[in-house]
């Protein structure tokens, strides 16, 4: 959510809510590499688990740097021209596929909700999975819709979208820093 209120921020509606999809399929193939076994053996080896949540602190810590950097760049126009659709969208799915937290929450929830009983749990999990992205993504969109709209607010003066650009930088700067913090701590 910090991530597209963030995004929404800094580059508009257009790109939030393309952040939100990008994130969705970065989280969607955390799913279906999970629901395949292969989410145990990326978490066991924990140099591997180690390096993906470290590569997507520092992703996230990037572009809130590069957000505070460029918050006094007014032209809003400019601006969304220069991020391309693709750039904002391939950002948000290596967001989406290091993000440890979803990582160690599908491993742990998507097998416990699974019978044998009622079918190959395999299946089961990518079903349980795709519900979370759907609504996931629903929720998220609002939160980029809203965020963008209050973008077009602070477009009215100059020194509050730089305010409010420069705070969106920090608050995925802080994220990113959160994100590498719990990296080496757990």
């Amino acid at each position: 959510m910090l991530f597209t209120i963030g995004r929404a921020l800094i580059l508009g509606t257009k790109a939030a809510v393309l952040s939100v999809l990008g994130n969705a399929f970065g989280v969607g193939m955390q799913i279906v590499v999970i629901s395949l076994g292969l989410g145990v053996a990326i978490q066991q080896s924990e140099l591997l688990f180690l390096a993906i949540r470290i590569f997507g602190a520092g992703m996230i810590i990037y572009l809130g740097i590069k957000a505070i950097l460029s918050r006094a760049d007014f032209d809003l126009k400019l601006k969304a021209e220069q991020t391309s659709s693709a750039t904002v969208v391939r950002q948000s799915i290596l967001v989406g596929i290091t993000n440890a937290k979803t990582f160690v929450f599908f491993i742990a929830a998507l097998p416990s909700f699974t019978s044998p009983e009622l079918g190959n749990p395999v299946v089961q999990m990518l079903l349980l999975g795709a519900i979370f992205s759907v609504i996931g993504t629903l929720s998220d969109s609002v939160y980029a819709i809203a965020a963008g709209q209050a973008r077009k607010w602070l477009a009215g003066s100059n020194q509050r979208l730089a305010t409010f650009r420069g705070i969106g930088g920090i608050a995925l700067t802080l994220l990113g820093c959160y994100m590498l913090y719990e990296a080496f701590v757990h």
